[in-house]
């Protein structure tokens, strides 16, 4: 005769004594790895479970995947603390759970006054399957034409509004920290009629320099 299986029921929150924290839907979670030398997974709680008695905790899990984990691989404008949602679902204990932490939002992220070491971002979703991503295209900045990357100093012409890495127009970057004005070839013969028309402002208050590596 089959046993039949014991059923389990679902818990609204769950307590993880070895990290002294509480756990529920929506928790974004680190979790051990099989092979230590890694970085601890990420992953988004879907549903928390348990056995009859409270025991055998499982996490339904939906991973973020790190950019070198994807089809294509890091990219330069990928941030070192980026993720991409997966439609990669699981099942895992509850006891290799690690540590909680947050994902943000892009926008969120770039407007952190400090990056702590459990802070995250996630712009795009991700299939695990075919490596496509949502969404597929994203604003480009630059002459290189690349999407931000939240780790990259950049500057902002004062005519086109648009951000530049001071490599691609030959600068350094303690060279872009000293800029009083910045205007891109496209717009430098208008923007020196501009400043010699303006009147004298106080220094370094008209050039956006992300130095703390935030957009606006």
């Amino acid at each position: 005769m089959v046993k039949a299986k014991a059923p389990r029921r679902t818990l609204d929150s769950y307590a993880v004594k070895h990290i002294n924290k509480i756990i529920k839907a929506g928790d974004c979670v680190l979790m051990r790895p099989a092979d230590q030398s890694k970085p601890q997974y990420v992953s988004r709680i879907e549903r928390i479970e348990a056995d009859a008695r409270g025991g055998n905790v499982k996490v339904h899990v939906r991973w973020y995947y790190r950019p070198e984990e994807s089809i294509g691989g890091r990219r330069q404008f990928h941030g070192s603390k980026e993720l991409f949602l997966s439609d990669h679902y699981d099942v895992q204990s509850a006891d290799t759970i690690e540590g909680k932490c947050t994902v943000h939002s892009f926008k969120s992220y770039t407007k952190l006054d400090a990056v702590g070491n459990d802070d995250f971002f996630c712009r795009f979703e991700y299939n695990s399957s075919t490596g496509s991503f949502n969404p597929d295209r994203v604003a480009v900045y630059c002459k290189c034409e690349m999407p931000y990357n939240p780790d990259d100093l950049m500057v902002q012409c004062e005519g086109c509004s648009d951000w530049f890495h001071p490599a691609c127009i030959e600068m350094t970057a303690e060279e872009a920290k000293r800029l009083d004005h910045f205007f891109c070839e496209s717009c430098s013969s208008e923007g020196q009629k501009k400043l010699q028309n303006s009147h004298a402002a106080s220094r370094h208050s008209d050039t956006k320099v992300d130095t703390k590596r935030r957009r606006r």
